[in-house]
């Protein structure tokens, strides 16, 4: 697995840690001395059996299935309900951590599943542990996550005492936010239920799936000989897939891609395919890096005016959209903003994501990789000439959007796009780049370049605040190899960031960066034009200095535009977790996507409610002093 690395390589890298311990002495970036970082517990070449077998305790059973599924790391917090559990993985060696809160162990599993590719595991008691966990398992829903959840349950049955502790219905509770749930009803089934749900959580659209396991089947024996079953094979539509061929066969009509988050394991393909359609390429926020931002036909993110100025375009002079792995969800395409072409390929392993919110002239059912391996063997039917007008174009469209980028537009504090470009670039290709939501998130999709898949992480569909915070911890977890950045807002942070705790504690060197303007500024920009005041965007005022001091963090500011490069270095170069605050202001600069989002919801809304709204705002542009907050 691409995650794992061995003693020596660890060792190496807390050795590098180290010699760059050197704090600066800025009177506004000084960071104070911390002890060494202890040692971290690291993922063991998998050396197990593919299968369960022998007799042992269900909990041993399930740690034992974890393993042939090479499980990374399990992330939770221990219970009464799963204590044996617990006990088992120290026994067998199984890695896990300690969070803050059941909240962050499935955002931990999310972002250990983006990181890696694989699937992410969770484990949490019933009642309060699993509804603190809904939140991240409702991202990895709607952001086609595959991940686990080990949820422990009381004792059921008919001889069962009445009103235990965490007695909900889980079942019923996880229903709705995952793709299935499996419970077992003897101890004999442990490792069959865990198998298949890594494999409905891989299969199709990958998801999140819930294993509910009562706790007394956890101290029972049994003897076992279970082994991992086989992935459940693809779909794919050969009819579907010769009417887009031969739609893309008529070379006269120029094509775009619109690649999604089912295009990340398939960069090269991808590439490839563009290459063969001499087409631009454009990305859905979870397909950032799905092909390199380096590649003479990437364009950049969206391709409407809330993506880049270089997509907008580019797509402008696109005869067909082939969109593959993609869904048009609100947040990608602004509000449905999205532009609409005669002729639209949508190709998606989900059946029910294909044509929804914009109509597609053909519908394919398949896989991503399959349907690029096909459409490379017929290459000659699709094939287009060199086209060095159209990379010239991109070349200077892109550049002109880097430029602007770049170029410091907001004066008063930090310019949050500035800031975001600096640190993509001193950070190197290959690092791990989590952004919270916050109204910079339409910014670092427009501006931070991504050099390879699963390097840019943001939670995109269930949009859930604070989410950065813990998903870059279960991601250093999982790639300590790794240099691992989290930008959130200070609404975000106030939602999540007690669980930077648990970085200090488990030696997790995260470097998290907040902006603080000490509002909700997204939601400011919602109210204002509509309403022409805000209400409940004031944040109270955090001591950074304070709180960072008190979980065991770092501590650095960068309060201005001239210390961007500095502040980012000195964060990078500190040993250990550390907290940046970053001082900005959103004056100066527009958010394409907003504006476009904006666009959309006015031209959708009904003709007496835009009378109601513009009587309301030009009666409110008439007080002198706007009641705001």
């Amino acid at each position: 697995m691409d995650g794992i690395i061995n003693r020596r390589d660890a060792l190496g890298a807390l050795g590098a840690l180290g010699a760059m311990a050197v704090a600066s002495n800025s009177a506004t970036g000084q960071i104070p001395e911390q002890p060494p970082l202890p040692d971290v517990r690291l993922v063991p070449h998998h050396a197990h059996s593919r299968g369960v077998r022998g007799r042992m305790t269900g909990a041993k059973a399930a740690v034992t299935a974890l393993q042939c599924e090479c499980v990374p790391c399990v992330f939770g917090i221990p219970g009464a309900q799963n204590n044996e559990f617990w006990d088992a993985m120290k026994t067998l060696g199984m890695p896990y951590l300690l969070v803050t809160h059941e909240a962050s162990a499935s955002v931990m599993a999310d972002a250990s599943a983006r990181v890696l590719g694989g699937v992410g595991v969770c484990a949490v008691v019933p009642g309060p542990g699993l509804t603190n966990a809904l939140t991240g398992l409702g991202e990895a829903l709607l952001d086609s996550v595959p991940v686990v959840a080990i949820v422990t349950d009381v004792s059921r049955g008919p001889d069962k005492p009445s009103f235990q502790v965490h007695s909900l219905n889980n079942t019923a509770i996880l229903q709705p936010i995952t793709k299935a749930v499996f419970e077992i009803h003897h101890q004999a089934e442990i490792p069959s239920k865990i198998h298949e749900a890594f494999r409905v959580a891989r299969s199709g659209e990958p998801g999140p799936v819930g294993v509910v396991l009562p706790f007394n089947f956890l101290a029972e024996t049994w003897d076992y000989d279970d082994v991992v079953p086989p992935p459940y094979p693809s779909a794919f539509d050969e009819n579907a897939y010769r009417r887009a061929v031969g739609m893309l066969s008529n070379r006269k009509h120029r094509v775009g891609i619109y690649a999604g988050m089912g295009c990340l394991d398939v960069g090269p393909q991808l590439a490839q395919v563009a290459e063969v359609l001499q087409a631009p390429v454009a990305t859905s926020v979870s397909g950032k890096g799905s092909i390199p931002d380096g590649h003479p036909l990437a364009v950049g993110w969206g391709y409407g005016a809330q993506g880049t100025r270089a997509a907008e375009r580019a797509f402008k002079d696109v005869d067909i959209v082939l969109a593959v792995g993609v869904k048009y969800s609100e947040v990608s395409t602004a509000n449905f903003a999205i532009p609409r072409h005669d002729r639209l390929i949508h190709v998606d392993v989900n059946p029910k994501n294909l044509g929804r919110n914009v109509p597609a002239s053909v519908c394919l059912n398949a896989d991503s990789r399959v349907f690029f391996a096909r459409l490379l063997a017929d290459a000659a039917s699709v094939q287009r000439p060199a086209d060095p007008r159209l990379w010239k174009s991109i070349r200077s469209d892109r550049e002109l959007d880097r430029c602007e980028n770049r170029t410091i537009r907001v004066t008063d504090g930090v310019d949050p796009m500035a800031f975001l470009v600096n640190l993509r670039c001193l950070l190197g290709p290959d690092e791990l780049f989590f952004i919270d939501v916050t109204a910079s998130t339409h910014w670092a999709s427009e501006s931070v370049d991504v050099c390879g898949p699963r390097r840019y992480f943001t939670p995109a569909n269930n949009q859930s605040m604070g989410w950065a915070i813990p998903a870059a911890i279960g991601a250093k977890k999982v790639r300590f190899d790794r240099e691992v950045v989290a930008v959130t807002g200070d609404g975000c942070f106030l939602m999540s960031a007690i669980e930077m705790s648990t970085a200090a504690r488990a030696g997790l060197p995260v470097r998290f960066f907040v902006f603080d303007d000490g509002a909700y500024h997204y939601m400011r920009m919602l109210q204002e034009p509509v309403f022409k005041r805000t209400t409940a965007t004031d944040l109270a005022r955090i001591d950074y200095a304070g709180f960072a001091r008190g979980v065991g963090l770092g501590y650095n500011e960068i309060l201005h535009n001239g210390d961007i490069n500095a502040g980012i270095a000195r964060a990078l170069q500190y040993p250990g977790p550390v907290l940046t605050r970053v001082c900005i202001s959103y004056e100066g600069r527009e958010i394409r996507w907003l504006n476009a989002a904006k666009s959309a919801f006015i031209k959708r809304m009904p003709g007496d409610q835009k009378v109601r709204v513009a009587t309301r705002v030009a009666v409110r542009s008439l007080k002198r002093h706007p009641e705001n907050d």
